[in-house]
């Protein structure tokens, strides 16, 4: 598939791009359709290709030694993964899985870091998308630390939903539980509660936003400030 125009590109990153730098890199991109549940990365493995997401949700994901899992960041058509190839990185600290049916280009990890040492304007673009990137995992880990798991719940449903189009987020409870760290019975319970509050729907394999104000005012400091970082770090960069 040909590189859509610059205008109608999706995934802010490679949007941000000048004009030049954004027709130089179309031979390196790659379309790719991913299902729910394709692996980008994994842990201690090589990185064969850099996603950028152009539509859908991926996950990175930490494992602990003794194998237990946790969501550590959330992404889609606002970066790129695996992360840590901006810093000459070969091999993945995490595995990094699609969450929701996803589109994306990608390029290989030759192609990605010949372009950091040799187009100023893309290396640019994706140390800044990387700065973004380490405000969202800090409060996460804030988040973790300090709000109790409904809150925390809305903080990631209103973070999936400013990566869909529409109000529909096929959510499973199982990818709940490994996003908040939590038993699924404390999903069901805090789903419960968002629900009764009206932010909510709740169907099976699926949540519908219905008062996305509201669920924003309950979340309180739990969301908004790392994508006001974003949005002041990808400003005006050229």
């Amino acid at each position: 598939m040909a590189l859509p125009r610059r205008s109608q590109m999706t995934n802010k990153l490679l949007q941000i791009l000048p004009e030049a730098d954004y027709a130089g890199i179309s031979t390196d991109l790659e379309y790719i359709e991913l299902a729910r549940g394709t692996v980008l990365a994994t842990a201690g493995r090589p990185i064969d290709h850099i996603y950028f997401l152009t539509s859908g949700i991926g996950s990175i994901i930490a494992t602990t030694p003794e194998g237990n899992r946790a969501e550590a960041g959330i992404f889609g058509y606002d970066g790129y993964v695996p992360t840590s190839a901006v810093a000459r990185a070969d091999d993945s600290p995490h595995d990094v899985v699609v969450q929701l049916k996803s589109e994306a280009y990608r390029m290989t990890y030759a192609q990605f870091r010949r372009l950091m040492d040799d187009n100023r304007n893309f290396a640019r673009v994706m140390i800044r998308s990387i700065e973004a990137f380490s405000v969202q995992l800090t409060y996460t880990a804030i988040s973790n630390a300090i709000h109790d798991v409904t809150e925390r719940l809305a903080r990631w449903l209103l973070m999936c939903h400013d990566r869909v189009e529409g109000n529909e987020i096929g959510l499973t409870h199982e990818f709940i539980s490994l996003m908040l760290a939590v038993r699924r019975p404390s999903v069901t319970t805090s789903l419960h509660v968002l629900e009764g509050n009206g932010f909510i729907r709740s169907e099976r394999g699926n949540i519908i936003v219905r008062n996305r104000a509201a669920m924003e005012d309950f979340a309180h400091d739990a969301y908004g400030k790392p994508e006001a970082e974003y949005r002041r770090l990808m400003k005006d960069l050229f």
